[in-house]
């Protein structure tokens, strides 16, 4: 079997939970201090030796293919202002080895049909899935989320999911995942479920944002009818494909933050804003006068 060089990034959502600041411009272009959500998630991606980004669009997504597309103007007046750090800046959104393709998503059909628009360019290879608003940190020495998982996928050679505990009040908003023990941070996945009532829940384990498939799972995919929401569920055909092949749920090492809700994207900007070169300083006196100010003490 091939490694992971495609990814798939389905980006075509509306956003509808951080209007009006996505009326104009894709929710996955906020930024976490100077990078959007997008790039985060690419990065990530060219971590796990991944060669081709494939985005899964919509209407008024232009802004993600401007965002990886050569500026030129930009690139100019850097370069005759002399401003080269910012110059390198800009050209190194995305390196050069890296192919960037955009296919249309003509309908909201739900994940799983995103994931079935990037057919005939993934084929049957193997490819990961990256929701560019489930925001993956890991600490310093720690590989990025989807290296480890393709690690995993290299060793295993079947599909992986990255997995989480979350509050059984939280099952709903995620596809719940009935596992049993296999090795250290695996479990092999014997049921999944789209957004199940907490009381109709197999477990607490939720998928969160990052895959790896098989190329098996398209034809999966192809013959689902709609599923809940009146939607091709992604969690649906990987319940499909179980019926034929291995699927393993990986504990990652790292944090994520929820950045399609406005309490996640408020902690993913502080959590990265203490961490960044430019701002960390500074940010940490802000909130420690912040807190202070507020009566809570120091930080």
């Amino acid at each position: 079997m091939n490694k992971i060089r495609k990814a798939v990034f389905p980006v075509a959502g509306l956003g509808s939970r951080f209007l009006p600041a996505t009326k104009a411009q894709p929710k996955e272009m906020l930024p976490i201090v100077d990078k959007p959500l997008i790039q985060y998630a690419v990065e990530e991606a060219v971590a796990a030796g991944v060669t081709e980004m494939i985005f899964i669009t919509g209407r008024n997504k232009r802004a993600i293919e401007d965002h990886f597309d050569k500026a030129y103007e930009l690139e100019a007046e850097l370069e005759a202002a002399n401003k080269q750090a910012l110059l390198e800046l800009v050209r190194g959104v995305i390196p050069k080895n890296v192919n960037c393709i955009y296919i249309r998503q003509s309908a909201p059909l739900g994940l799983g049909h995103a994931v079935l628009c990037a057919r005939p360019v993934v084929g049957n290879e193997p490819f990961a899935v990256l929701l560019a608003d489930d925001f993956m940190d890991t600490e310093r020495g720690t590989k990025p989320v989807l290296a480890q998982m393709a690690e995993v996928y290299d060793y295993e050679k079947c599909s992986v999911l990255a997995v989480q505990d979350v509050p059984r009040e939280n099952t709903r908003q995620y596809g719940i995942v009935k596992a049993d023990a296999y090795r250290k941070h695996l479990e092999l996945v014997s049921n999944i479920v789209e957004k199940p009532l907490p009381d109709e829940a197999p477990s607490t384990l939720a998928v969160v944002g990052r895959y790896v498939l098989s190329g098996a799972i398209f034809d999966h995919l192809e013959n689902l009818g709609t599923g809940t929401g009146g939607e091709i569920q992604l969690t649906d055909g990987i319940a499909s494909l179980m019926r034929a092949e291995r699927v393993l749920a990986y504990r990652y090492a790292g944090q994520r933050y929820d950045c399609g809700s406005k309490l996640g994207y408020l902690e993913a900007t502080t959590a990265m804003g203490l961490k960044h070169p430019e701002t960390a300083a500074g940010f940490q006196a802000f909130l420690a006068k912040l807190a202070k100010e507020n009566g809570h003490g120091s930080t």
